[in-house]
């Protein structure tokens, strides 16, 4: 089953998860010192971001390391990018509105 991106990215513990390993490539031992929760809890939230194609593993030796997988966090930015332009736009034409109604105000 493919899971939605925006589903597994909603967890918090999973977006902790994204956090970290984007700064460096981690185990799930690594990871589970971060959290109050087992490495078992760890690795289904592990298996949840790489059927989302968000991390990706990469074995060293008999250590499975995770990495961020930086093309799709692209491709949800540049998604995101359209709606933030539309709110930019929308407290800017409020910004305006309201200048409007203080200058209206201070003229009486």
């Amino acid at each position: 089953m493919k899971r939605d991106v925006f589903q597994a990215i909603a967890d918090p513990t999973r977006r902790t998860i994204l956090a970290l390993i984007a700064l460096q490539a981690m185990t799930p031992n690594a990871l589970a010192e971060h959290f109050n929760t087992s490495r078992q809890a760890v690795s289904k939230h592990l298996k949840i971001l790489v059927e989302c194609e968000l991390v990706h593993q990469k074995q060293t030796g008999r250590e499975i390391y995770y990495q961020l997988e930086v093309t799709k966090m692209k491709e949800i930015d540049n998604w995101l990018a359209q709606f933030k332009k539309l709110w930019e736009e929308r407290f800017s034409q409020l910004d305006q509105v309201l200048l409007n109604l203080n200058t209206k105000e201070n003229e009486k």
